[in-house]
């Protein structure tokens, strides 16, 4: 396949007998994602099998989706996807207000303070509540990651291009 995929999901279990699956969102639009006639594409990444899905049905539960795929309705149907991915398309990705990035756009990104100084690079993203929270593993060697929240005062400039972030610390973040 050409295309580029990009996860917005994992299924962590079944729940019920009905064939609903339980999926950790990996989204910062999992209402958009998650809706109903919603096509994504299933991965499994061992063994490189993929198929195409059609969301039935959608909810939010204890901070997972249950959802229900097309064409499914019971356990024993779906209970060899527990790990598989559900992917997005480059294409159906959709588009971005100003300010606002993907996932993929920040994590790998270099992070540097606004006295041009070098701290390391985003692992990982954090979606804890009020905010997102950017994990960057540091140069320095210190193995203690820096968790820096993507707020005003602290992101002054992200340049998804040059893959290149601009940052205030405040007091007490290292």
């Amino acid at each position: 396949m050409d295309t580029n995929w990009f996860n917005v999901g994992v299924i962590v279990n079944t729940h019920g007998i009905r064939g609903d699956l339980k999926v950790l969102s990996k989204t910062d639009f999992p209402e958009e994602r998650f809706a109903k006639g919603k096509r994504l594409m299933m991965f499994h990444d061992e063994t490189g099998q993929s198929m195409p899905v059609e969301i039935e049905q959608a909810r939010e539960q204890k901070g997972l989706y249950i959802i229900k795929l097309k064409g499914y309705s019971n356990i024993n149907e779906v209970e060899k996807y527990k790990g598989w991915v559900l992917r997005v398309s480059a294409e159906e990705q959709g588009t971005l207000d100003e300010g606002e990035y993907f996932y993929h756009q920040i994590i790998g990104c270099e992070v540097y303070t606004d006295e041009d100084e070098r701290l390391g690079t985003v692992k990982e993203i954090l979606t804890p509540g009020a905010n997102d929270v950017w994990v960057v593993e540091p140069d320095n060697g210190s193995g203690k990651p820096i968790l820096l929240p993507v707020i005003d005062p602290v992101v002054l400039n992200v340049d998804v291009a040059a893959k290149r972030i601009t940052v205030h610390l405040l007091e007490g973040l290292i």
